[in-house]
């Protein structure tokens, strides 16, 4: 049977890669069972998972068939398990949650599928509290593998929230039981964000390396990054950075130089001057391990590692050597606001007195707060579930699908980069000290405030 689905997935795709107008192949579709255009369609999205980008046009064309085909069946073409089955599965899949809950609400369904229908359909209306009730006593483990990896994804990305060490097994089992597929894709990107939040070094990297061995090429792919960047800065203490560059020497050269130098501006906000001084450096260096062209990205953010621990004119000759035309509209944004505080600092701040035991070591300050972001979110999840589970804003928010026209997951957008706000420190209302305070303590101390306000977009 599944050599059979393979064989229509095929023909089917190169009929689309043909040209073959949409209305015409859909007219051929009531010839198919909506389980064989759901198993077209996994085909497909697996593709796409492993890399293959040029699949994403047809996979929309696919679910607009899957779609139609759903919409128009028999009720007793769903009495077939099946089809039942594949009804859910392209519910999970990107499908139209209007033509789920059109299908559903003429079929005449035992309690227990009355309650599974009824789980996925809140999940797809982002109502995770309806889908953990109807979904609770589901084993994933217990069904057939195809469903059961994607009710394990689901039931551990609406249990991130409350359970994180569950939602961790679940996605384990989505793993297990759907390898090398996109659900596999979409369950190790969610375990590399969460191990991050359980504070699991240990699997955060061993999942990280699974998923640049096989998912690097991933329309995905830049959301892993982003849960990878600020997990290792999260982690930085726990983790073996050795392990780290055997991660990132899977990447090609220019992946790599990329993921250092998002992790040298991290950290370098952040005040982690160790781990943004080691980034910066491999930035920096070849594979080959000599030292490469000297990257301005990686000057900025070397340069602003050391703005509270240097001087104010140290800080000043060092980022006045960086070529500005060659970063960009962002970091040159950065680069300002940096030179601008150091030069405040020049002119606002007194000599510390003669009286002073020791020079400040501003390890002796909090550091400033590490505040991880997770990974955006989506297609295969609702931005309102990832939203509640994560107990974080979602970044961005997947437009409803009209009935006709189920959505494609859509591609990667750079990301746009705010011109960060430089308050003079003049300017800024600070409260009156109760007492005293040595003036380098009030330098570092408003030093690490400014420079918080500089927190902004990826380098691109």
């Amino acid at each position: 049977m599944r050599l059979a689905a393979t064989l229509s997935g095929a023909a089917l795709i190169a009929l689309l890669v043909a040209g073959v107008p949409g209305r015409a192949v859909a007219s051929e579709a009531p010839a198919l069972e909506p389980y064989h255009l759901v198993r077209c369609l996994q085909l497909l999205q697996d593709r796409i998972a492993s890399g293959d980008q040029a699949s994403l046009p047809l996979q929309r064309r696919l679910l607009e068939m899957t779609d139609e085909r759903m919409r128009t069946a028999d009720v007793d073409a769903f009495k077939d398990p099946k089809n039942f089955r594949a009804l859910l599965i392209y519910a999970m899949s990107g499908g139209n949650p209007l033509t789920i809950e059109q299908v559903v609400s003429r079929l005449e369904l035992e309690e227990a599928d009355q309650k599974l229908a009824q789980g996925v359909i809140d999940y797809l209306r982002g109502k995770p509290k309806g889908t953990v009730e109807p979904l609770a006593a589901i084993d994933p483990l217990t069904q057939i593998s195809e469903l059961g990896a994607f009710l394990a994804l689901v039931k551990g990305s609406v249990s991130i929230a409350e359970q994180p060490e569950q939602a961790m097994k679940l996605f384990d089992q989505a793993r297990l039981l759907s390898p090398g597929t996109l659900v596999e894709e979409a369950a190790l990107r969610r375990s590399v964000a969460l191990a991050t939040r359980l504070e699991d070094g240990g699997r955060f990297l061993r999942n990280s390396t699974q998923y640049v061995r096989s998912y690097l090429r991933s329309p995905y792919a830049s959301q892993f990054a982003d849960a990878f960047v600020g997990g290792v800065v999260a982690l930085h203490k726990s983790i073996n950075l050795d392990t780290l560059a055997e991660i990132t020497a899977m990447m090609d050269a220019e992946q790599e130089r990329v993921v250092y130098l998002r992790i040298a501006r991290r950290a370098a906000i952040d005040g982690l001057t160790e781990l943004s001084t080691f980034a910066a450096a491999r930035a920096v260096k070849s594979r080959d391990g000599a030292p490469g062209g000297a990257d301005p990205r990686a000057q900025l953010y070397s340069g602003l590692s050391s703005v509270t621990s240097g001087t104010a004119a140290d800080i000043l000759g060092k980022l006045g050597g960086i070529d500005r035309d060659k970063l960009s509209k962002g970091d040159r944004a950065l680069l300002d606001a940096v030179e601008a505080v150091a030069s405040e600092l020049t002119s606002a701040v007194p000599a510390a007195p003669a009286s002073a035991s020791k020079p400040l070591d501003i390890g002796d300050l909090p550091p400033a707060a590490i505040e991880i972001t997770p990974p955006p979110a989506d297609p295969m999840i609702p931005d309102a579930v990832e939203a509640s589970a994560e107990a974080a804003p979602a970044q961005s928010a997947a437009p409803e699908v009209p009935a006709a026209a189920p959505a494609s997951p859509p591609a990667e957008q750079p990301a746009t980069v705010a011109a960060p706000r430089v308050v003079p420190l003049t300017a800024q209302q600070q409260p009156e000290p109760a007492e005293p305070e040595d003036p380098k303590i009030t330098e570092a101390r408003r030093t690490l405030e400014s420079i918080d306000e500089l927190l902004g977009g990826s380098p691109k």
